[in-house]
């Protein structure tokens, strides 16, 4: 069984997606029992009509019990200037979550979504005390496709063209785009590239989900699409090479704190934590984000690393 924590816009793209594809049985639990229930007469009629799966709504957590995976989407509010912008309210209701999950997920894999991510990441891992294998921050994938994406823009070329193009650290102000590993097919970006192109792209990576939304609410479709294929993997037990937010113990020199970074997932969860190449530049702005992250922990929320 797969649950999901949340039936807004993004939960319910998920439970989607896992519906029409027919990976498992789903249970959708909402604060709001109504909105989950609804989410559950509608995605219902997705389900193929040869599949043996179900979906559920529900308030019940008890009803996530033995779930392969937990999926938290939930959000207190919607932020309009900054993923920090609620961070105070999302750390209390991201503790109340752990409280409930934690007695009927003693082996599932979490899968975080809701923002800030890296910060809500290391907040429920360390809160419920679950192994660091079992907790992933799904977003950095989203931000390495919006990487190819502009760089696909600036080129003038088709994103499947674009090669490599990975973004780490923080998915918020400090993430860092790995310029260096980019090409557009055997050609390094650099070399198609000015300073004034690459500090463009930068900016603009890091601003895209405000210029998202000066055109809708909110991503949708990227981000539950990247979670899916995570669940995807983990359910087919197979084995998927994507950056998440994971905990860090040492890793790029850095350590106590989840931020994006190369990973190998599989049906057991973090698998792997790799080392790719990068410039002393991008290392340098990778433990800076670290570093931001870990300010936003203690001075933001008052929870101090190594809770």
């Amino acid at each position: 069984m797969i649950s999901i924590i949340g039936s807004g816009k993004v939960g319910s793209a998920i439970a989607f997606l896992i519906a029409t594809n027919s990976l498992d049985d789903i249970t959708l639990v909402n604060r709001t029992k109504d909105k989950a229930i609804g989410e559950e007469l509608d995605i219902s009629n997705s389900i193929p009509h040869d599949s043996k799966i179900s979906i559920k709504g529900t308030d019940d957590f008890s009803k996530i019990n033995d779930s392969e995976i937990i999926v938290i989407t939930a959000s207190y509010g919607t932020y309009s200037t900054s993923r920090n912008e609620l961070i105070q309210d999302q750390i209390s209701m991201i503790k109340r979550i752990t409280e409930k999950i934690k007695p009927y997920a003693k082996n599932s894999k979490i899968l975080m979504v809701s923002n800030p991510l890296d910060v809500l990441t290391y907040a429920f891992l360390k809160t419920g005390k679950f192994s660091k294998n079992q907790v992933i921050g799904i977003a950095s994938s989203l931000d390495s496709a919006r990487f190819r994406y502009l760089l696909s823009r600036e080129l003038e070329t088709s994103m499947s063209e674009i090669k490599d193009a990975i973004v780490l650290g923080e998915h918020g102000d400090s993430m860092v785009p790995i310029f260096s590993q980019a090409k557009k097919n055997q050609t390094p970006v650099l070399d198609l590239l000015d300073s004034k192109q690459i500090s463009s792209i930068t900016n603009d990576l890091r601003t895209y989900w405000q210029t998202l939304r000066e055109y809708k609410s909110r991503s949708v479709f990227g981000i539950s699409k990247h979670v899916f294929d995570v669940i995807n993997t983990m359910i087919s037990n197979r084995t998927i090479d994507v950056p998440t937010s994971v905990l860090l113990e040492g890793e790029y020199g850095i350590s106590d704190v989840c931020l994006g970074v190369p990973t190998i997932i599989t049906k057991d969860g973090l698998k792997e934590i790799y080392d790719i190449k990068m410039s002393n530049t991008e290392l340098y702005d990778l433990k800076k984000s670290g570093q931001q992250i870990k300010n936003s922990i203690r001075e933001k929320v008052k929870l101090s690393c190594s809770i």
